[in-house]
This record gives C-alpha cells, structure tokens and sequence, in this order.
C-alpha cells in the first residue's frame, strides 16, 4: 500500500537565525504524534494530494515542494483488524498560513516542535530519521 504524506515546516528565529519548526498532528485512534497523511487522490499528482491532506488533519496551507524528502514505512491497521504495511512519500511544506478553524480540528491536536523533538515525538524510525535530516538541512 502507497501513501502520501507532508511535512509541514516553517523558519523561526530572528535576523540571522533560521532554525525550522515541524508541525505534528495527533492520530484520531491512538493519539500519537504523526505528520498529516493519506492516499493518493485520483486526478491529482502525489504532491497536491499531500497538500490536501495538511489542509483537511492540520490546518496549514502553503508552498509544497513536487519532490519527496523520501519515504518511511508503519503497519497500518485495517477494519478488519488486519494490519498491513504502508509505505508513505513525504513532501516538505512550506507553511504561510494556520487556519482557524479546519477539517478535523475536532479529532487532532496540532502542535510546533524543534526538528529533534518531533523527531523524538514519532514512532516510526524511518520518518524520525527524515525529520532529523530535514532540520539538518533546512
């Protein structure tokens, strides 16, 4: 299974100092720190559908790059109760603007974190992996 998700950033920091800040959202069962993510979106290239997925679990509409920082992989459970994996394309996205009210502002918490803490804050090691390279980069 194929999905698609975003990394939702922005820089913080006055003259001189440009250290991002990554967005994490909440999952509506768990609770856990995730980044906004789903399936790709039929007529709609996997980017677009990423920045769909921001706007609708986080609130946050802004610049998405078309290229992926990479991928990570989690098992995800079906209704079933089957659990299956799921591999997930991160695009980066440059964040303008948080919207006041969104989607599934009900269901979610959305929270700023320094690049280690969010890296610190998800479970999947490969997805850690790619924010810690992102804030090493960005």
């Amino acid at each position: 299974m194929r999905q698609i998700a975003v990394l939702p950033y922005r820089t913080a920091g006055g003259a001189g100092e440009a250290s991002p800040m990554i967005l994490l959202i909440t999952s509506r069962e768990t609770r856990r720190w995730i980044v906004p993510k789903g399936n790709p979106m039929k007529g709609l290239a996997p980017h677009e559908a990423a920045a769909v997925e921001a706007k609708e679990e986080a609130g946050v509409v802004g610049e998405i790059r078309p290229t992926a920082l990479g991928s990570y992989r989690y098992l995800k459970r079906r209704g079933s109760g089957a659990s299956v994996w799921a591999v997930v394309d991160v695009f980066p996205l440059a964040v303008t603007e948080e919207l006041r009210t969104w989607d599934e502002q009900h269901e979610r918490e959305r929270r700023w974190f320094s690049p280690a803490e969010a890296a610190d804050a998800v479970d999947e090691p490969d997805l850690a992996a790619l924010i810690r390279e992102f804030g090493d980069c960005e």
